[in-house]
């Protein structure tokens, strides 16, 4: 499990803006929390061992059929459980720089990495840069590999088209992992799901854990997608809020912001390093933001920021400048 991950919110205790995890954080769940607080009965019972109501309920949202989805402990879960399902293949490549646990389950179960590796990891919107490779270029990626994972836990956070689970069920070379964390912003819950065709989700069960989903997240699930109401209510002014804040970034001597597609994007310092701003921004205005230097393939000056609110967005703004004078 990567160390330094994003929203490490534990290791503070003075933080008042949080833009170091990408998921969306004005989200009310309320609604949610009260739902709960009326179905505390069912911790006194085992859950589904296989979260199959669940999975009918998903499969009915995405116009599958039930034995094409598997529901997992956040999309992680899945992460590891596919890398374990195939480690015979032996090889994997991985579109660096992205989020590290692909490499530590390939590295767990044997992997190593070779450009045509058999089993391709791909994150799509990409984590941490914002990228999205258009579908057209997905589908060709995966005529060159036995088996292309598409990560699309951010897809609800971007407006770029993206390979549809409809599109994938009746292929054996692709699979789509989804994140219910994210689309509702319940990171605390772990709920992700995968949709393939049903010989692939038929390899994943026989490595699948009984009991992998615990029943208060059984109940939460089937409540949000009931509900129909993702964590973000209007995408295209969040997106537009995020260029405004970029382009700010970029007004900034020393600062660069790249352009993204999605609510998060990388920047670079040069005057000092992604740990001392986080640092100061940290101990000094109750900002957290993401180191991102431990990403494969990028620098002690990257970091990665999630945008928030147009007052909190200024905020890091202003704290930055006054980071970078101090360094003069």
């Amino acid at each position: 499990m990567i160390e330094g991950h994003g929203d490490d919110l534990y290791r503070y205790n003075n933080i008042k803006m949080n833009f170091s995890s990408n998921i969306y954080a004005g989200t009310d769940l309320s609604a949610l929390e009260s739902y709960l607080c009326s179905r505390m009965d069912v911790v006194r019972s085992y859950p589904e061992p296989s979260a199959a109501s669940l999975e009918q309920m998903i499969a009915q949202d995405c116009g599958i059929s039930p034995d094409e989805v598997l529901v997992t402990s956040g999309a992680v879960d899945a992460i590891y459980l596919i890398a374990q399902t195939y480690r015979h293949e032996g090889t994997c490549h991985i579109m660096q720089p992205t989020f590290r646990e692909y490499e530590d389950s390939c590295r767990v179960f044997g992997y190593q990495e070779s450009e045509d590796g058999a089993l391709c990891w791909l994150c799509n919107p990409n984590n941490p840069t914002g990228d999205v490779m258009p579908v057209k270029d997905v589908l060709a990626l995966a005529e060159r590999h036995r088996l292309l994972i598409v990560d699309q836990s951010y897809e609800d956070y971007t407006m770029a088209p993206l390979l549809q689970p409809s599109d994938v069920v009746g292929r054996d070379d692709i699979i789509l992992l989804h994140s219910m964390t994210k689309r509702y912003a319940v990171p605390g819950l772990r709920l992700g799901y995968v949709t393939a065709s049903s010989s692939i989700i038929r390899r994943l069960r026989e490595q699948y854990r009984p009991w992998a989903i615990n029943a208060l997240s059984l109940e939460a699930g089937k409540w949000l997608i009931q509900r129909g109401e993702t964590a973000i209510a209007d995408l295209p002014s969040y997106l537009t809020e995020t260029q405004r804040l970029c382009s700010m970034l970029n007004e900034i001597e020393g600062i660069e912001a790249q352009q993204t597609q999605t609510n998060f994007f990388l920047c670079t310092i040069r005057q000092a390093t992604a740990a001392q701003l986080k640092d100061y921004l940290a101990r000094e205005h109750g900002i957290l933001i993401r180191d991102a230097s431990n990403f494969t393939g990028l620098s002690p000056h990257h970091f990665r920021i999630a945008t928030q609110s147009p007052a909190e967005n200024d905020a890091l703004v202003a704290a930055i400048r006054l980071f970078l004078k101090k360094q003069q």
